[in-house]
């Protein structure tokens, strides 16, 4: 067991019975009254953000929490297979556990966060941004890359983006994986 003395960012603490990570705290000793510990978490199945304050000196209870690095293979049904690159040991991970598992591409390189003393996967984190190509859009017009107007694309993965009028079938795009948004023309 460890105290509120022990918080630090990144910390994952079992809080109600759920998993809790640390996004930031602030240790508050007011001029009356206890000192306590005002903290921001985020809940890792749900991904749900929680003020809570502690009282100084209170017990929490620390988990320990393992990221590695996992190759995306292929989709079993609702399920997802990553490959573990260094033991080839491979785990499937259900597509709930996964944000946006639209974004996931053959080969992918993702990092998976373990629980460690019960080696269960508990969150799929894609990288920041993929590369693909778009393989349907409605043609763009001559001279309609003066406004900043958007249409649907729908790129390699089966994910529908918005991006510019003057993208056409077959181009490579960037695309925000966190938020969905179209980031540039890729070039070569």
């Amino acid at each position: 067991m460890a105290t509120t003395s022990d918080i630090r960012n990144g910390l994952c603490i079992k809080h109600n019975e759920k998993l809790f990570q640390i996004i930031e705290f602030q240790h508050v000793k007011p001029g009356k009254g206890p000192a306590f510990v005002r903290t921001k978490m985020r809940q890792i199945e749900s991904g749900k953000v929680l003020d809570h304050t502690f009282s100084a000196g209170h017990k929490i209870e620390p988990v320990r929490i393992e990221n590695r690095e996992y190759q995306y293979l292929y989709q079993e049904g609702s399920e997802y297979v990553f490959m573990n690159n260094e033991n080839f040991e491979q785990v499937n991970i259900h597509g709930k556990m996964i944000e946006k598992p639209f974004f996931l591409q053959e080969g992918m390189v993702v990092n998976i966060l373990f629980h460690a003393e019960e080696e269960m996967p508990l969150v799929v984190d894609l990288p920041m941004y993929i590369v693909s190509e778009v393989t349907y859009t409605e043609p763009g017009v001559k001279g309609d890359t003066a406004t900043y107007s958007m249409k649907p694309a729908t790129i390699a993965t089966g994910a529908e983006v918005r991006v510019p009028l003057f993208i056409d079938n077959g181009e490579v795009i960037k695309v925000d994986t966190r938020t969905g948004i179209y980031v540039e023309r890729v070039k070569g």
